[in-house]
């Protein structure tokens, strides 16, 4: 009998056995917790802006820079604040251009109304992602991962990942690493638990916690 205490993992592991290797090693991962951070939650428009500030760069680069930009916004990150920046101040915190006209963005459109990042928790899914991708700098990844975090939802697997993609070439022994197409299909079967299995495919990437079962 499977003891695992949650019910989601259970369904994962029923769904796909070679997660509960995993499992063991890591434990059951709490998928919504920010993966590499100990930030205390922030509001959902300054969790955006951090992923915009951390597109393609290290997670640990990206809290630099936006403890700058933080530091440049009196304090805290707000739309309003950031509204009020000029691009130049924005690039000073260590953004590059497009990133800094992405939050520029992104903020005058917050507060004026056209996107509303803290009541977004009564659509779904894909109805969250496709209001995220219309507005400058914000790709799939980037919206996936805010639904995933933010949002708090169990069914998101961001494919678009390289992690991701890395962790599922070596649960399934792959001989390459998949595509973002092949990882999308890989993934249907974890419906509707994907948000689990990203949080253990992230964490194959890493070193298992001392004491943990081998």
């Amino acid at each position: 009998m499977d003891l695992r205490s949650n019910r989601h993992y259970r369904e994962l592991v029923a769904a796909e056995p070679r997660f509960a290797r995993l499992v063991d090693l890591y434990g059951e991962v709490d998928p919504f917790r920010w993966q590499d951070s100990d930030e205390p939650d922030r509001s959902k428009f300054a969790a955006m802006a951090f992923h915009i500030v951390g597109q393609q760069i290290s997670v640990r680069a990206a809290k630099t820079i936006f403890g700058r930009l933080a530091q440049r916004a009196g304090g805290e990150v707000t739309a309003a604040r950031l509204a009020e920046l000029e691009i130049v101040e924005l690039r000073a915190a260590g953004l590059s251009g497009a990133k800094a006209r992405y939050l520029n963005a992104l903020a005058h459109a917050q507060v004026e109304g056209r996107i509303d990042l803290e009541h977004l928790d009564h659509l779904s899914d894909g109805e969250a992602i496709t209001q995220l991708v219309a507005q400058p700098g914000i790709g799939v990844w980037s919206a996936q991962l805010f639904v995933l975090h933010q949002l708090h939802r169990p069914d998101i697997l961001p494919a678009p990942d390289l992690w991701i993609r890395r962790g599922v070439q070596q649960l399934m022994e792959l001989p390459a690493e998949p595509t973002v197409k092949e990882t999308i299909a890989l993934g249907l079967p974890w419906s509707p638990n994907r948000s689990y299995a990203a949080a253990l495919l992230w964490s194959i990437t890493k070193p298992p916690p001392q004491g943990s079962v081998r």
